[in-house]
């Protein structure tokens, strides 16, 4: 049985929308072995939130099932790591106070309750500044005079709030950091300018702070970012198994997570990343001239210019139609996994009309800021005379 140098591997913790994933990879890149939890949202107090709870026991069950994976494959235990990383869905407002108690539920990015907030600082920085960063999420909650605010110690992001309970330290990676609030990419900071301005709103609603005493320090990529502790380790593998002292990276969103994977990190290329949402990203050659409200700016994990384009909506619904067929499937009889349905819907797609035989999905599982729709109905819409078939419908 092949033997692995356990400090030449790297351990890479992802937090989607949908699922949360524990890799573990060799000093080539190759995944040695891998885990996952499913879990999902909850629309509660009208907001789509995750309950913290829940983060720890998708992070544990995810490490549990990589870390049974390399014992099975390796024939010993997995007790340390040569690096660390964590990844979540950028954006969100995560407040807390100076004790570390959390003062409100976790608002996702796929909220669209903070229009007047994102559209009064859009105007007032000239920088877009989109319904789901947390700037905006801040001062939404500052304007509907919400009790908690005067009580912010740290505000953070999921990535920043994971790595800050495994490491202690209150840092995000630039790239996560550009959806909290707008960066000056040659500093590697905040953007001083507007964080001033900002901080003149927090004056006149009588906050007694100002932004930067809230948020995460920045990092660019390759920065020291802390390591594991005792607590961090036993939060990450409760079975005392993983010693603590891991180098940790800074902490990144998804997008800059999809930039590295598709190596789109250099100016003038791009990629598209779809899931739960969807987002198109180019590496920009210089900033935007003009303000887009359709365009929001970030940076690539070592602060370069990012254009991206942002839906809320994108699989949510299709991923209902396929489970739909996968229940009338188990009706007939032909009960089958996921990993098979997927597949054998996708693939049907490819014999569809290239008009989908007029049949049009409308997939606002939630709001869409991007079109100035609050809330999300899906709806499929169709004619007497369309082509209602599998693969129209699938394409």
């Amino acid at each position: 049985m092949k033997k692995i140098e356990q400090k030449s591997t790297a351990l890479g913790i992802e937090l989607g929308s949908t699922r949360i994933k524990a890799v573990l990879a060799g000093p080539d890149g190759s995944v040695l072995v891998s885990g996952a939890h499913d879990w999902e949202n909850h629309f509660e107090g009208g907001y789509w939130t995750y309950p913290l709870t829940e983060v720890w026991e998708g992070i544990q069950d995810a490490y549990r099932h990589l870390a049974e994976e390399y014992q099975k494959t390796y024939g010993e235990p997995l007790t340390t790591v040569g690096a660390l990383g964590v990844s979540a869905m950028m954006h969100g407002y995560l407040p807390f106070d100076r004790d570390g108690h959390q003062l409100a539920a976790f608002r996702t990015w796929r909220n669209t309750t903070t229009q007047t907030a994102a559209e009064a600082l859009t105007q007032r920085f000239h920088f877009n500044i989109p319904q789901r960063w947390s700037v905006a999420h801040l001062y939404q909650a500052i304007l509907n005079g919400e009790s908690h605010v005067r009580n912010i110690d740290f505000l953070t992001t999921l990535a920043g709030y994971v790595h800050w309970q495994l490491t202690g330290e209150k840092v995000l990676g630039i790239g996560d950091a550009s959806g909290i609030f707008p960066i000056d990419s040659a500093a590697c900071d905040y953007d001083a300018a507007m964080m001033a301005s900002f901080d003149e709103l927090l004056a006149g609603a009588g906050m007694p702070y100002r932004l930067q005493d809230l948020l995460p320090r920045v990092l660019c990529a390759g920065q020291d970012a802390g390591s594991l502790t005792e607590t961090g380790a036993h939060l990450l593998d409760p079975t005392g198994t993983l010693s603590p002292g891991v180098p940790v990276c800074p902490p990144e969103g998804d997008a800059g997570t999809g930039m590295a994977a598709t190596n789109t990190v250099a100016v003038r290329t791009g990629n598209v990343s779809a899931g739960t949402s969807i987002f198109a990203m180019v590496v920009l050659e210089k900033m935007l001239k003009n303000v887009y409200p359709e365009i929001d700016l970030v940076t690539t994990p070592d602060g370069a210019p990012v254009a991206m384009v942002h839906c809320n909506n994108c699989t949510s619904d299709l991923n209902a139609w396929v489970n739909l067929f996968g229940q009338v499937a188990a009706l007939c009889g032909a009960k089958m996994p996921a990993s098979q349905l997927f597949p054998l819907l996708f693939n049907a797609s490819l014999e569809g009309a290239p008009d989908c035989g007029d049949v049009v999905p409308v997939n606002y599982y939630s709001g869409e800021g991007v079109t100035h729709f609050d809330a999300g109905h899906p709806l499929l819409l169709r004619t007497a005379g369309s082509d209602f078939s599998l693969p129209n419908l699938m394409r």
